[in-house]
């Protein structure tokens, strides 16, 4: 039963998602070793608490999940889970784990380590932005109230079986136990860390973390212990932070740096592509995105309904899509294009000054008033943010422009109060999983408006709550369509309250070194960006 299941869930999105790099061509080789570059530092190495996405690739080759995507696709396959079943009324989970499989410091994993990974992403003490993902799993209300620092719904009969018991039933369920804050970890490591596992993580993935120089490298070295066999194909990784994308660029040209992992910079994008190198550099395609602006519905005044939609009459994306070389469309909802649920009918709110000025007047902001946006630093982000800093001034709104390393504008998102505006760019939506649920609970939901989370509008619509749980509830395959279709109207209707200003999708355009050979050994994931597990250097 839970083949067929399992097939429907993944059949939308399979028809809708084409993998940005196509399976390789070629028989990869073991050995080699890449350097990437990014310009801001890392944070934290922790799977329950990393949340960027910089971090997420890095925090993904390091773990194992219950489940995992194969590479470059949204085709969900068994991970540190041998087998699993559901049962018909899709309220009960059974995984049957891997037997051998080990973490790094030696300890063979059991069902154990599964239940204390999710507990310790949902317990509040962790201070995690992924617990609104179990929201499903009995007895979650009890340990995020503080009532347990357990799960009643997460069973381990033995050493190798893992149970879940859902309060209701859930169609992303095997989603949610693919992604990062699923990984499992060792609690014994966790505990001599002391607050510091993100950085002396231990985990099952396909790499060892075996140096790092805060502000300056990273160094990966293959897992030979991974139970895949021959997985990864690389010996090695190398993550070199603070370099500026135009020198990472310029070093990945004389043959420094294998991978520029902030992209290609919009001034430098013509040029590399009309090179004569240009078609084996860039690697280029679609993903699930969105660029938004957030609106903090607790900061005036941003709590009138009728300046939020003030704000996005205003905004010119055209104009920023020209900044981007036209490597993104407007947007003009939540759900980006490919995400099943999109309503190609609507159409948001037009670029329309006079209207957004008149709207401000009827809010009693005639004369406009003063703010604070927040951005990225990194290039484009700050000019991007200046653009959107010159439409608010077309209608009166005086905003100071705040470009920081992003560490610092996500924990600016994540505290009640601080951040009026938050322009999305260099950390916008990309989906943790391909289903239209995943742009909802943790940037829209009230599960994501808490401290440390990622509901930055600090929006929460009980009503929208309640639709958003029945539409996941509709977990048998015969209800899909229903389902998208309530997703749709979600977000739709959400517009009417105007969190966010939906500003861009924008393709994701990575540039590599001549050395990686061609594009169809760098794979970049729909979900999120960079799967080094499959990566290979031609030889």
């Amino acid at each position: 039963m839970f083949k067929r299941w399992l097939r429907h869930t993944t059949m939308a999105t399979m028809v809708a998602l084409a993998p940005i790099a196509a399976k390789a061509q070629e028989t990869p080789k073991q050995g080699g070793d890449i350097v990437v570059t990014y310009k801001d530092d890392i944070t934290t190495l922790d799977p329950q608490i990393g949340y960027d996405w910089v971090n997420w690739s890095m925090i993904k080759s390091l773990y194992s999940r219950l489940m995992d995507y194969e590479p470059g696709t949204p085709n969900l396959v068994p991970s540190l889970a041998e087998s699993f079943a559901v049962s018909p009324d899709g309220l009960t989970y059974t995984f049957k784990l891997r037997k051998g499989v080990k973490f790094t410091n030696g300890r063979e994993i059991v069902a154990s380590d599964v239940k204390y990974s999710i507990e310790r992403a949902v317990n509040p003490k962790t201070q995690g932005p992924g617990a609104g993902f179990f929201g499903a799993i009995q007895g979650f209300d009890d340990e995020t109230g503080g009532k347990s620092e357990t799960l009643s719904g997460i069973e381990t009969p033995d050493d190798g079986t893992v149970v879940f018991h859902l309060s209701r039933p859930d169609a992303t369920f095997l989603h949610v136990l693919a992604i990062n804050f699923a990984s499992v970890v060792p609690k014994e490591a966790v505990e001599a860390a002391g607050g510091d596992f993100g950085k002396k993580p231990v985990g099952s993935g396909t790499f060892v973390l075996k140096d790092w120089t805060i502000g300056q490298k990273l160094v990966f070295e293959r897992n030979r212990d991974y139970f895949v066999k021959n997985m990864p194909y690389l010996d090695s990784f190398t993550v070199e932070v603070g370099q500026e994308p135009l020198v990472a660029l310029l070093r990945l040209q004389k043959g420094e740096v294998d991978i520029a992992g902030d992209g290609i910079p919009p001034a430098k994008f013509l040029e590399i592509k009309n090179s004569a190198d240009g078609a084996q550099m860039i690697v280029d395609g679609e993903q699930l995105h969105t660029g938004y602006i957030t609106l903090n519905t607790k900061v005036k005044p941003f709590d009138n309904v009728k300046v939020r939609q003030a704000i996005n009459m205003a905004i010119n994306k055209d104009r920023i899509v020209r900044i981007l070389n036209g490597r993104a469309t407007p947007a003009n909802q939540p759900l980006p294009p490919l995400m099943p649920g999109y309503d190609k009918s609507f159409t948001g709110y037009a670029y329309d000054v006079a209207k957004a000025k008149a709207l401000l007047a009827e809010a009693g902001f005639a004369d406009g008033f003063e703010t604070v946006l927040y951005s990225t630093n990194t290039d484009p982000q700050p000019r991007i943010a200046q653009a959107i800093q010159q439409d608010l001034a077309a209608i009166g709104v005086k905003a100071e422009v705040r470009a920081l390393a992003q560490a610092n504008v996500i924990a600016a998102g994540g505290t009640e109060g601080e951040a009026p505006m938050i322009w999305s760019g260099g950390m916008a939506w990309i989906a943790d999983f391909p289903d239209p649920s995943n742009f909802y609970g943790p940037i829209l939901g009230c599960a994501g408006a808490v401290q440390g989370g990622w509901n930055w509008s600090w929006y929460c619509n009980a009503d929208l709550d309640k639709r958003a749980v029945a539409a996941d509830s509709m977990s048998d395959p015969a209800k899909s369509a229903e389902r998208i279709a309530a997703w749709g109207k979600v977000f739709t209707d959400i517009m009417a309250d105007a969190p966010w200003v939906p500003v861009i999708n924008e393709r994701r355009v990575v540039a590599k070194s001549l050395r990686m050979g061609g594009a169809d050994n760098i794979y970049i994931d729909p979900t999120r960006v960079i799967n080094y597990d499959a990566i290979y250097v031609k030889q």
